[in-house]
């Protein structure tokens, strides 16, 4: 599998619901910001953790934690978190696909603020993940993976939209799947119609959770957007938290329950693990039932810590499945 997404650094800390008024955030929501207010926050924060993340880049190294084989594309600079961000991932055993040359802008990064209900609060600089260009594909690495995974972030800008077209041509003309995660429900809003009409023409598989489907058919009734759902997809993957997921084809609704927890710390990656244990069953020719239990078992993990990456080895808890 390949992915293609927003490289970006993730910077990880604990706060009070207090915190959130007095810099005027969103709760749950993604936010783009610019350098000075990534300063900001970033020196308000107490006890931070700092490790590479970035949506896609979250879900390949968890195919690598299961056992499969991953790369990912994604536009750092030569600094030193960009560094960090090609060590991290290719010592988890995905293959780094670095667009050539330096850049005058930052390597990007993400503020997560996770408050005491284990919600994320994602406040994200870009930097130079966004100038990321159909020119920066590697289009060989695309056309020989089974799967190419995409997160809607990729959206907010133009460069990276026309990336994002033209590696779905690629992979199309290769006879691979494509894959799209809607990221957030407030990116959904941002591009809807966009994200409409390649459900209906690019994309094979669609990645989402219950907010964001809502946001994509705007209406409050969940089972008449999984019912629209099933008229303009053939494959979908939707997340309703602790009550499992939804597996949505034309012909049927598959649910699958969740796997408990004992306590939720951080939801951040859950989504992003989930997608790695679907798109892991399905590459290894399992059912779709299957593939929703692989995706519940490692949404399971990472929520179970902080951090949007496992701390063991996902292929370590599939047992006999």
């Amino acid at each position: 599998m390949v992915g293609i997404g927003n490289a970006l650094v993730d910077v990880i800390a604990p706060a009070e619901e207090t915190f959130l008024a007095e810099f005027g955030l969103v709760k749950g929501a993604m936010t783009l910001i610019e350098t000075e207010r990534a300063v900001e926050l970033y020196g308000a924060l107490d006890r931070a953790v700092e490790m590479s993340g970035g949506s896609a880049a979250n879900t390949v190294c968890g195919i690598a934690s299961f056992g499969g084989r991953a790369a990912y594309i994604g536009k750092v600079n030569g600094d030193d978190l960009g560094d960090v961000f090609g060590h991290d991932m290719r010592a988890v055993g995905v293959t780094f696909h670095r667009p050539e040359g330096d850049h005058d802008t930052p390597t990007g990064r993400c503020v997560i603020v996770v408050t005491p209900d284990a919600e994320r609060t994602m406040n994200t600089y870009l930097g130079v993940s966004s100038e990321l260009s159909a020119d920066d594909l590697d289009e060989g690495a695309i056309a020989a993976s089974k799967v190419l995974y995409m997160e809607g972030y990729l959206y907010d800008r133009d460069n990276a939209k026309a990336a994002f077209r033209r590696a779905a041509e690629v992979a199309h003309a290769h006879d691979r799947m494509v894959s799209l995660t809607l990221s957030d429900s407030f990116c959904v809003d941002r591009h809807r119609s966009d994200f409409r009409a390649l459900v209906q023409d690019r994309v094979d598989l669609l990645f989402g959770n219950h907010d964001e489907l809502l946001s994509l058919y705007e209406t409050e009734s969940f089972d008449d957007a999984v019912e629209q759902l099933r008229d303009e997809c053939g494959l979908a993957a939707i997340t309703i938290g602790p009550d499992g997921c939804l597996i949505v084809t034309p012909d049927e609704v598959v649910r699958v329950p969740a796997v408990p927890v004992d306590r939720v710390i951080d939801t951040t990656g859950a989504g992003d693990l989930f997608a790695a244990g679907f798109l892991h069953g399905l590459t290894t020719g399992k059912d779709l039932d299957v593939c929703g239990h692989y995706g519940s078992i490692a949404a399971a993990e990472v929520i179970s810590h902080v951090g949007p990456r496992p701390l063991v080895e996902l292929r370590s808890l599939l047992g006999d499945g």
